[in-house]
């Protein structure tokens, strides 16, 4: 028996696809991460960053997110630290800029995949933004005489995630082929390398100062 009816499965397809493909904070940071170390190290932080998401999907479907959306104290605490935590990548970006001048010396310490998903995560997984939103739209969706409705939700949010799996990693994979044209000048991958920590700064202190809404 299906858990979610198909009607109500193509509906919110829709809805999560429009939402999605308008390019947000996340996609500003894989696109800043791709132009600045590469299409791997872009696919990579997309990964880090839904496998983040992914974790927000099992909290909502706990019930954490109801309390989230409760406690401004909680909401505040998760904002300033990824606010924080990207402001720091920021920084790291731009003191690092010269490194891009050499891309195997890239590859081999800022760009390595491990590295990067990890980031990519805690960047994702800090986020309080996604928590009110996998909690104010996947409940919309549940139909309580289907089924388990915790079951319904991590459906639900995985198809969530899956989407901006796509989306993220196909803006990080062109983000990352413009790279191979900055590439040919020196001072102009250093110069963008440069410019990716100024975003990362920006979407921090964008994120520190952003309500609820």
């Amino acid at each position: 028996m299906l858990v979610i009816g198909l009607d109500r499965l193509a509906v919110f397809l829709t809805v999560v696809t429009v939402l999605i493909s308008v390019p947000g904070p996340s996609v500003l940071f894989v696109v800043s991460r791709g132009v600045a170390l590469g299409r791997r190290a872009a696919v990579s932080t997309a990964v880090g960053n839904e496998a983040g998401l992914l974790v927000q999907v099992v909290l909502v479907a706990f019930g954490l997110g109801e309390v989230l959306a409760r406690s401004l104290l909680v909401f505040s605490v998760l904002k300033f630290a990824g606010a924080l935590y990207l402001v720091y990548l920021g920084v790291q970006a731009w003191r690092h800029r010269k490194l891009l001048m050499v891309e195997e010396q890239a590859e081999a310490s800022a760009g390595r995949p491990g590295r990067v998903f990890r980031e990519g995560f805690i960047v994702g997984v800090s986020n309080p933004k996604g928590l009110l939103i996998f909690g104010a739209v996947l409940p919309q969706f549940v139909d309580s005489s289907a089924g388990n409705v915790r079951v319904q939700l991590l459906l639900l949010g995985l198809i969530c995630v899956l989407i901006a799996l796509v989306s993220d990693a196909t803006w990080g994979l062109l983000a990352g082929t413009a790279r191979n044209w900055l590439a040919r000048s020196p001072r102009r991958l250093s110069w963008i390398g440069g410019a990716s920590g100024v975003v990362m700064v920006g979407l921090g202190i964008r994120l520190a100062f952003s309500g609820r809404e």
